[in-house]
């Protein structure tokens, strides 16, 4: 049995020194760092995430959660009355091995009160540089124009018909998807549009249509679109924000449509977090936030394609 280490102290050195700097980072302009529980009794009802779960089948029943993000902890404590606050945590997503995808693994995440969406895109590329330790070209576009540029097609409008055809997709994947226009641009944008990202340069995509809001507001001037950012280092993303939505109302109407679409997909049925709901209910101050994964700006930071050569100990079953 292989018990080794996947990489030696330089590895360990590095990732410490980025963190370092993010540390610094967010110190100097005094936000505050949190802890957030890992553990809940709910679980996230994107039906893009798949939550694990542990249970102490010595002591309860009860079926616990680890947490896909900090998200919902970390937005009740700006309800209670928090200032700008960030962590540096681990989190756990079900279904994740890959190139660049572990289920166990270190998000930063932060909030600021008041900034709007070109502030906190400001902000973000801000701590890519300063935790790189040095300053990348960046470039901006919206979700609509790289799929033009890419491929000729309209996500906004073009039908989904139209979407198959440029697509050209084999019967078998093709069948996969099913109907679901999303599931088609979600898919075409990490095969077909994000490939073509400068691979020297960070992206940053915006304007998100409106389905694809998560839980950021929409745009006010153009309610087809989200004030949800990506930051890409190549086709690799980095770091997904948004102008947080804080409407209990519209929050609860989303996770209940999540909830249709994992029934349809015949995903597990999640309980919704009443505690993050009534929080909302309470009041969220007007706030931007973003995710950004540690392990894969560590990745960029010393030029590696997987993300096994910057872990010390890979998944393990």
């Amino acid at each position: 049995m292989n018990w080794r280490p996947l990489n030696g102290p330089a590895t360990a050195a590095e990732r410490a020194r980025i963190k370092s700097r993010i540390h610094d980072y967010f110190r100097a302009q005094s936000v505050l760092e949190v802890d957030p529980p890992s553990l809940s009794p709910n679980a996230v009802s994107d039906p893009h995430l798949h939550s694990l779960t542990a249970t102490d089948s010595e002591h309860s029943s009860q079926t616990m959660y680890l947490h896909t993000s900090p998200e919902f902890a970390m937005k009740r404590l700006l309800a209670g009355g928090y200032p700008d606050i960030y962590t540096v945590c681990r989190v756990y997503r079900g279904g994740e091995v890959g190139q660049r995808h572990q289920p166990e693994f270190t998000l930063v995440e932060w909030y600021r009160a008041g900034m709007l969406e070109a502030q906190i895109i400001d902000d973000t590329v801000a701590l890519i540089h300063v935790a790189l330790g040095r300053t990348l070209p960046v470039v901006r576009t919206s979700y609509r124009q790289a799929f033009i540029d890419a491929m000729q097609l309209d996500p906004l409008i073009d039908t989904l018909d139209r979407i198959r055809d440029v697509a050209a997709f084999d019967d078998a994947l093709a069948s996969n998807l099913g109907d679901r226009r999303q599931d088609w641009l979600d898919v075409l944008f990490g095969e077909r549009v994000a490939p073509g990202f400068d691979a020297n340069a960070l992206t940053v995509v915006n304007a998100y249509p409106a389905d694809q809001a998560a839980l950021a507001q929409l745009d006010a001037q153009d309610p087809k679109l989200a004030l949800r950012f990506e930051v890409f280092a190549g086709r690799m993303e980095l770091a997904n924000g948004f102008v947080e939505l804080g409407d209990a109302a519209e929050l609860r109407d989303r996770f209940e449509r999540d909830l249709e679409i994992r029934r349809d997909k015949q995903q597990r049925e999640v309980p919704l977090d009443e505690r993050f709901l009534a929080a909302m209910q309470s009041g969220l101050p007007a706030c931007s936030g973003v995710a950004l994964g540690l392990e894969r700006l560590h990745m960029v930071a010393v030029g590696a394609n997987d993300i096994r050569d910057v872990l010390l100990f890979e998944h393990e079953t």
